[in-house]
């Protein structure tokens, strides 16, 4: 009988111990590339009844293409004041060419309607603006996304779905700013909306 509850007692240490490497080796299986990429993104906070994000800044930009991710959470679901209102498009990321990027820029867009988060390409191409949907994305995974030029177009990509809009510029690189979340359309932001960005370097 003492032999049986020393025995017990062994397998039930033993489990313990076998639990605890576990939990171990499970933390130091996380791959490197995971950790970093959840460190490198950065959030941008558009505060309720704002149209620019918290993390809005000048910053010059220049090369041929901006590569980036982005995760969009629950705080993309929004009804808007008026019911017309809601095919306004956000803007997300992009950059300007030249110092007014109401006259040429290149972003994409995003907006939730009709049920669905629907990404764009937007631009502004010698003043006139430009827009047409992309694809549809989901709450919460990681949506891989570049605007680039080639010649007298503007390249958009996203999760590997491509489409071009004008550009009316034909210069081999871009000079300009960068351009950050921002919310309308008309309205301003019906409550605090968060997204997710990190820049890739290619």
């Amino acid at each position: 009988m003492i032999i049986e509850i020393r025995i017990m007692k062994n397998l039930f240490v033993a489990c313990i111990m076998l639990s605890l490497y576990s939990c171990k080796k499970d933390k130091a299986g996380i791959a490197p590339e995971t950790i970093e990429s959840i460190a490198t993104y950065t959030k941008h906070t558009i505060l309720q009844g704002q149209h620019f994000s918290d993390k809005s800044s000048f910053k010059s930009f220049s090369g041929n293409k901006m590569d980036f991710k982005v995760k969009f959470d629950s705080s993309a679901i929004y009804q808007t004041v008026d019911p017309v209102n809601q095919f306004d498009i956000n803007k997300l990321y992009g950059f300007s060419e030249g110092s007014d990027h109401h006259v040429n820029s290149a972003r994409i867009g995003w907006a939730w309607n009709r049920n669905a988060l629907r990404l764009y390409a937007y631009v502004y191409s010698g003043g006139i603006r430009k827009m047409k949907e992309i694809t549809t994305a989901g709450i919460g995974p990681e949506i891989s996304c570049s605007i680039g030029i080639s010649g007298n177009q503007y390249l958009f990509s996203i999760n590997e779905i491509t489409l071009g809009l004008e550009r009316a510029i034909e210069g081999p690189a871009i000079a300009g700013y960068g351009l950050y979340p921002y919310f309308g359309g008309d309205e301003v932001a019906p409550g605090n909306i968060s997204i997710y960005i990190m820049d890739v370097k290619k």
